[in-house]
């Protein structure tokens, strides 16, 4: 594998490294002394909530075994937005891990990362985190990296594979792995539209009129529910891993922290939502997070064309509301983002231009809703 296409990690950022000797005494309580001889960990560079971290262990054979460690961001007051604990559950139900420890079952998912350990103790790390065994590949993002060829046919491909993923996903038999539970459809899009709304206010710093007008129109023009299934709400290229020796075919899905139950419409209109396609305007175009605008790639109505024809009458004729609200609740998390370095609880410069993407998908968002236009 060429390590200049794939997704790599290096130095912790200031303020953000772990405390390896706790982290090391916990996991030689956890596999025993001979398993744990050293241990390094790098962070990965990208992602703007949750941390991650790659973490080398070698024990006294010489063995070394890689893994990834996930753990709130520092700073963090809203522990329900970063539950360590409801991610391994549902990574642990998705790879059928209760049945698969006697030996007799397969994952239902095997794209998503396999959980390894979780603990709750803060005195470790200062934050709940768990383990789980890393997924190898390529990740695409707004840059393409060196060496890597996209052809148009390749792009073509691989927005196919992407579209089967999530349907794949979303058609998951969620009440027979286990998962009844994890989240409450009914309702879904009422907790969603007025749960954004309010996290929008307890992040505000600046007044952005555009937001606050998205925010009254979805309140007021809600549809119905289009179904229940097992949502990603995070669903784009760069939390997708690729095969190294095929990149149409993908191996690992990442970042499950908003995944619950609920309408898959929210799940397919928030991957739309990042699909930033050739002919968007010039400002859109800084918020990409792959190679959706180069030749090859499919117009969002082309990939929402693609799924309605794998999943017959789940999407409805008029999709405004959800794109509106995608681009409303990106708008949020962006705000959330920038309300953290604005506060001093990051100094990552990357923060800072948020406020600027809180702005632009609020404009973004009223397009929508005035236009109708994908």
């Amino acid at each position: 594998m060429n390590d200049a296409i794939t997704d790599t990690s290096g130095k912790a950022r200031q303020g953000e490294e772990l405390e390896l000797d706790r982290l090391g005494a916990w996991l030689r309580s956890l596999w025993g002394e001979a398993a744990v001889r050293d241990l390094s960990a790098e962070q990965f560079p990208s992602g703007h909530s949750n941390l991650t971290y790659l973490l080398r262990v070698t024990g006294e054979a010489g063995d070394t075994r890689e893994l990834v460690l996930r753990r709130p961001p520092f700073g963090n007051k809203v522990k329900t937005a970063h539950d360590m604990g409801r991610e391994h559950r549902l990574l642990s139900a998705l790879h059928n891990v209760s049945s698969a420890q006697q030996g007799i079952a397969e994952p239902y998912f095997e794209k998503a990362p396999k959980p390894v350990a979780f603990t709750e103790d803060e005195a470790i790390l200062g934050a709940p985190f768990y383990l789980m065994e890393r997924i190898s590949g390529i990740i695409l993002r707004r840059k393409t990296p060196a060496g890597l060829a996209l052809e148009p046919a390749t792009l073509s491909t691989l927005a196919d594979r992407f579209i089967d993923t999530l349907v794949e996903l979303h058609e998951l038999p969620y009440e027979q792995i286990g998962l009844a539970s994890f989240g409450k459809p009914d309702g879904y899009v009422e907790r969603q539209v007025s749960g954004w709304a309010k996290r929008y206010e307890g992040a505000k710093t600046d007044e952005i009129p555009e937001i606050e007008r998205v925010a009254a129109w979805l309140s007021a023009n809600q549809p119905k529910t289009y179904g229940a299934s097992l949502i990603h709400n995070d669903f784009k290229y760069d939390n997708l891993v690729l095969d190294p020796g095929d990149i149409t075919r993908i191996v690992g899905v990442l970042d499950w922290e908003m995944s619950t139950l609920g309408d898959p419409m929210m799940d397919l209109a928030t991957a739309l939502a990042y699909w930033i396609q050739e002919d968007d305007p010039a400002p859109l175009q800084t918020y990409t997070f792959g190679p959706t605008n180069r030749a090859g790639s499919p117009t969002r109505a082309a990939m929402l064309e693609a799924y309605a024809k794998r999943r017959p009458g789940t999407v409805p004729d008029d999709m405004r509301f959800y794109n509106a609200f995608a681009l409303f609740k990106n708008a949020v998390v962006a705000q959330q983002i920038y309300a953290r370095w604005k506060r001093g609880a990051t100094t990552d410069p990357r923060f800072e231009m948020m406020i600027y993407a809180v702005r632009m998908l609020g404009d973004t968002a009223e397009n929508v809703i005035a236009t109708g236009k994908l």
